[in-house]
């Protein structure tokens, strides 16, 4: 048996390097994980750079063995959440842990007694940090890479989660799609619903990228008000957001609906960047990565639909398949062959049957875990 790992708060001054470290630690042996980028990762654990800090508290854990890091938890209060839902929720994220339910356990009780000390009633996750950021625990699909910005773990985490006492609050599915080319009585259906709508699809225009964000950020807001799990972002967060998608967005494939001009719908496919990331085993672009990164960069052929909404009033006209018919058309149309629409609820039937009589199939699933924060 080894002995009990030592759980200690990570300073606020302290280097975070550390707290990264751990994910190589019990990841990089995994052929199918994707090391993520260093400078991302580090700008979003930045209590001063990132501006999801504006509105939240964090802490960041680390559990260690005789100097060798061997666990990590981040504790998380987002306080626009809890505004937002009108609870007092805290949040867990970045979890990665050795394959020892006590060390799992302790570093689950750090971050719980850190949230419940600051009036938390209940703590959810792995959110890393939001639903508008990585979140769930893959629980099934692990034979396959996972796409970007979405999450990879070892297969023993769901163990360390339900022997500590976590139960299952939601799963999050993964959709397949490899089909470029839908039936062609689905694509007339959606055309005529477009008719009846009167609502018009386009491609982002780049020209107008400031005027087009903002219209995108009025719709993402009021889209997914209804949503679970939902946080409205920041006009900091969704600069943040559009500076770094920026260099990386495929505007073809980032789709806007329109009635009478006016956006009411939108839907954001990327390329599938973890075909290029997966070759930089140290998550490092500079100073040589970032030239095998753009080589690869030219060779991507999957895409991720990550996104798609409606303002209310227009959620339940029948339009949203018509952003994933017209996301595989484009796609197919410039050599992408196939697609992942992530994340969709478990009970977003809505979403699910229509992907389903497109030939999309679930094949993963991430599930968010919830406890009660009890003395």
């Amino acid at each position: 048996m080894p002995s009990p790992a030592r759980i200690r708060e990570i300073p606020q001054h302290e280097s975070v390097q550390p707290f990264i470290d751990v994910a190589w630690r019990f990841n990089s042996s995994d052929p199918k994980w994707v090391p993520p980028l260093r400078h991302s990762l580090t700008t979003l654990l930045d209590r001063d750079k990132h501006p999801f800090h504006h509105h939240a508290e964090v802490a960041y854990f680390i559990a260690e063995r005789d100097g060798v890091a061997v666990g990590r938890i981040a504790a998380i209060i987002n306080r626009l959440h809890n505004e937002f839902h009108n609870e007092q929720t805290g949040f867990f994220g970045f979890f990665e842990c050795e394959n020892d339910p006590d060390t799992a356990r302790q570093l689950i009780n750090a971050a719980s007694a850190w949230l419940r000390d600051r009036g938390m009633e209940r703590m959810r996750g792995p959110m890393n940090f939001s639903t508008n950021e990585e979140c769930g625990l893959l629980v099934d699909g692990f034979e396959t890479r996972p796409m970007i910005m979405m999450p990879h773990n070892p297969p023993y985490y769901a163990r360390l989660m339900d022997a500590a006492g976590l139960e299952k609050c939601r799963d999050l599915l993964a959709y397949w799609l490899d089909d470029a080319n839908p039936p062609e009585r689905l694509v007339r259906g959606l055309e005529r619903v477009l008719s009846r709508t009167g609502t018009t699809i386009r491609s982002f225009d780049m020209s107008r990228f400031d005027a087009e964000v903002a219209a995108i950020k009025e719709v993402y807001n009021s889209a997914w008000s209804q949503n679970w799990g939902f946080v409205p972002m920041t006009d900091a967060e969704f600069a943040h957001m559009a500076k770094d998608l920026k260099p990386v967005v495929d505007p073809d494939l980032c789709l806007i609906a329109e009635v009478d001009g006016n956006p009411i719908g939108f839907s954001l496919a990327l390329p599938d960047l973890n075909e290029a990331l997966k070759h930089l085993p140290n998550g490092k672009l500079l100073p040589f990565g970032i030239f095998r990164f753009l080589w690869e960069k030219r060779r991507i052929r999957g895409m991720r639909v990550l996104t798609l909404g409606f303002k209310p009033g227009y959620q339940h006209q029948g339009i949203g398949p018509a952003f994933y018919v017209r996301t595989l058309q484009i796609g197919g149309s410039k050599g992408y062959t196939h697609g992942e629409a992530s994340w969709i609820l478990e009970d977003n039937w809505d979403m699910r049957r229509p992907l389903e009589r497109m030939g999309g199939r679930a094949y993963k699933t991430y599930r968010i875990y919830e406890t009660a924060l009890r003395e």
